[in-house]
């Protein structure tokens, strides 16, 4: 055999700083954009707009405009218009570029840097609008400013002009300048009137192909944005479904054109109300503010007058405003932000208060110890994070993020400056001789030490309990009929409205790995009830007992002892109702099931048409599972020319079927049809179920009147 040898010195030799390449510019945003906005699809897609948006909300954010704009074109661009001071269209003096060009063509240019045109900001690095428009295969910006408008378009990040004949597009003829570069004035500005408009259209050299603008999450933002600037209205318009003309539903043939769809966000009431809009469960303590500042030192480069940077040793002030409240349920909703800008993966900010609030409680409990009977258990955080909906900001000039993407907060001198406001703001609440005050703080220490004692509680279980399987186990319930197999990707439970149905069920199943639960009528509604109630209630503690993964925040799914859970109820209105109970059960105590798709609700027919052939031909059944399908098989039945038995048998409940129709229908997974129960946003889910199912009565009402128009009268089951 033969071996290869490697001479190093040749191989070093090739290898010169002639290989070396150097990417000056906004050709190093073209070459590596996942460094700037994290990735070329949506998400980095949605990063170029929030670069965009947080310049003008920096604007307003200092006192200069309450208006926003963001517009969704047909054409796949993004226009944002802000009523801020507008860019500065003088010259720049070192680069000889006028500010606008400066802006949006170098890296690490703005008006951010400590020049005093921000106390604190969102765009800290100099790179947002200038890394946009080198990802932008057309940028055009207007400013208006002095009475005029001026204007200047950029291709690919390359300042020129476009040959538009009509409407503006991407791929229209581009001139770019060759000495000098030109703001064009364009028109007269109304007196008084500033602003900056920017219009641009992501580079599909850069993003993918499926990479588009999420319009649920603009929204999001948009209402986030508005909550954390009172006062400052933001307008969301979607123009991209335009003019589609689409079917009415139950309109025979009739068709609607779409219009732009235009929402607007301005609240008044800042993170109180933020809070108010996360929390959807009911409250345990109201919303409390907490508010205060903080200074603390640190050395930075700062530019000198020559041009030069020099470290020198500056004081900073940071201030803090947090709402925060507990409610009765386990999830916890904490959303941080530093100047204006969302930090999901968190930061010094939030550790801070994490911590602070895990000390600040443990203490509280400490000197109730007696009468909250905890013995010589501690806290942990995620017991005082249980329940907890907050909102925490942050101002500080110059922040340290980690990356541009600006996810995490990293200054350290925050971390203790939070703890501190935190500390002296709930010490004296804790401490108040209010009534009001006493008695939230004596319910906030029950709900956290309950929550520590059932964390207790299941972990010791855990350690001495073994997971049995329906033979090993005496305590299920004895109404359960329960399958064979131990192979939990394989069972099912179908959850049984009454026991008539199940008598039937029970010859209609597959006992080797289906098996049933009944329960009796409409259970306990859990979305109005504690969870002691739930846990007294016979029909919910069966659930829980059968599917054997605990409930609320001690629920462990890898202990679930089925691979589905099927709700098979009546195809009325009763039947409706109870599948409603049931799914709020699932939510609020067992909503892993939900969110690994595992939970389904079972869609029995509606009515069986027995199809008459001729001769000694047997007849043929069909089952249609609604109103219009039954019509529209009957329409083609009778163009067939074919009879059909009457009167059509009309399915009143499950009861009704026998056994082999239950199963061909219903339960043989060859021929049954399940509709799986989906949980996208867990939020907006929240809030459905405490608008339909909580103890507020008004605003169901109004849903109910707002949406009567919805109704069909011929769709209600009386």
């Amino acid at each position: 055999m033969r071996v290869a040898r490697i001479d190093s010195e040749i191989v070093n030799a090739e290898y010169s700083a002639h290989h070396l390449q150097v990417l000056e510019g906004l050709e190093a945003v073209r070459k590596r954009p996942g460094m700037y906005i994290g990735s070329n699809g949506s998400p980095g897609l949605m990063h170029c707009l929030w670069e965009i948006i947080d310049n003008s909300v920096d604007e307003a954010v200092a006192g200069n405009g309450s208006k926003i704009d963001i517009i969704l074109h047909a054409d796949g661009s993004v226009e944002v218009h802000d009523r801020g001071r507008g860019i500065p269209v003088d010259v720049e003096p070192r680069t000889g570029l006028t500010g606008v060009e400066v802006v949006y063509t170098k890296l690490h240019a703005g008006g951010k840097f400590g020049g005093g045109s921000y106390a604190a900001s969102g765009g800290l690095h100099g790179v947002g609008a200038s890394v946009v428009n080198a990802l932008s295969e057309r940028l055009d910006v207007e400013v208006d400013r002095g009475g005029k408008t001026y204007a200047m378009s950029f291709h690919r990040g390359e300042p020129g002009i476009f040959k538009d004949s009509g409407e503006k597009r991407p791929d229209a003829p581009f001139t770019p300048f060759e000495d000098n570069s030109e703001l064009r004035v364009i028109g007269k500005a109304p007196r008084g009137v500033t602003g900056t408009r920017v219009r641009y259209w992501a580079d599909r050299q850069i993003f993918t192909k499926d990479a588009a603008f999420q319009l649920a999450d603009l929204e999001t933002r948009a209402r986030q944005t508005a909550f954390l600037v009172p006062g400052l209205e933001i307008v969301v318009k979607d123009e991209r479904a335009a003019g589609q003309v689409i079917p009415i539903p139950d309109s025979d043939g009739e068709t609607t054109t779409l219009g732009p769809v235009e929402t607007s966000y301005l609240y008044e009431g800042g993170i109180s109300e933020f809070v108010e809009y996360l929390a959807i469960d009911p409250p345990v303590t109201d919303t409390w503010r907490i508010q205060g500042e903080g200074t603390f030192k640190e050395t930075v480069p700062v530019l000198q007058a020559d041009g030069h940077m020099i470290a020198t040793e500056v004081e900073r002030v940071c201030a803090v405003d947090i709402a925060l409240r507990w409610g009765t349920g386990y999830d916890t909703r904490v959303r941080s932000f530093v100047n204006i800008i969302a930090t999901p993966k968190g930061g010094t900010h939030q550790q801070g208060f994490e911590q602070e609030l895990l000390k600040v409680l443990r203490t509280q409990v400490e000197q109730n110890a007696r009468r909250l009977k905890v013995g010589n258990d501690k806290l942990e955080k995620d017991d005082v994070l249980a329940g907890l909906t907050a909102v925490l900001t942050v101002n500080v000039p110059e922040p340290q993020f980690e990356g541009q993407t600006k996810e995490v907060l990293g200054t350290p001198a925050v971390r203790s400056i939070v703890a501190q406001v935190i500390r002296k703001d709930l010490g004296q609440r804790f401490s108040s001789t209010k009534r009001d005050d006493k008695n939230q703080a004596s319910q906030l220490l029950d709900k956290i030490v309950s929550e520590m004692k059932a964390r207790v509680s299941a972990r010791a279980h855990k350690e001495t309990q073994r997971r049995k399987n329906a033979l090993e186990s005496s305590t299920l319930p004895t109404k359960l009929v329960d399958c064979r197999t131990n192979e939990v990707d394989r069972s099912e439970l179908f959850i049984v409205e009454g026991d008539s149905a199940l008598g039937t069920a029970k010859n209609a199943r597959n006992s080797e790995f289906q098996a049933l639960l009944p329960i009796r009528g409409k259970i306990l509604n859990v979305q109005k009830a504690s969870v002691g109630d739930m846990l007294s209630n016979a029909e919910c503690a069966s659930i829980i007992q059968v599917i054997g993964a605990g409930s609320g925040r001690t629920f462990d799914i890898n202990a679930a002892r089925y691979g589905k859970i099927i709700l098979m109820s009546d195809a009325d209105v009763d039947g409706a109702h109870i599948r409603t109970l049931l799914l709020t059960l699932f939510f609020r105590y067992m909503r892993p099931l939900i969110e690994d798709g595992r939970v389904f609700a079972a869609v029995p027919p509606l009515h069986r048409v027995i199809v008459m052939n001729p001769g000694s031909k047997p007849n043929e059944t069909i089952y249609t599972y609604s109103e219009q399908e039954m019509h529209a098989l009957l329409t083609k039945l009778r163009k067939a020319g074919k009879r059909w038995h009457e009167p059509i048998q009309r399915y009143k409940g499950l009861g009704e079927m026998d056994a082999e129709q239950l199963a061909n229908t219903t339960m043989d997974r060859s021929g049954r049809l399940l509709r799986r129960v989906r949980m996208e946003d867990a939020e907006a889910a929240g809030r459905v179920f405490e608008l339909l199912m909580g103890n507020e009565v008004a605003p169901r009402r109004e849903f109910i009147i707002d949406s009567s128009d919805r109704l069909s009268r011929e769709s209600i089951d009386a």
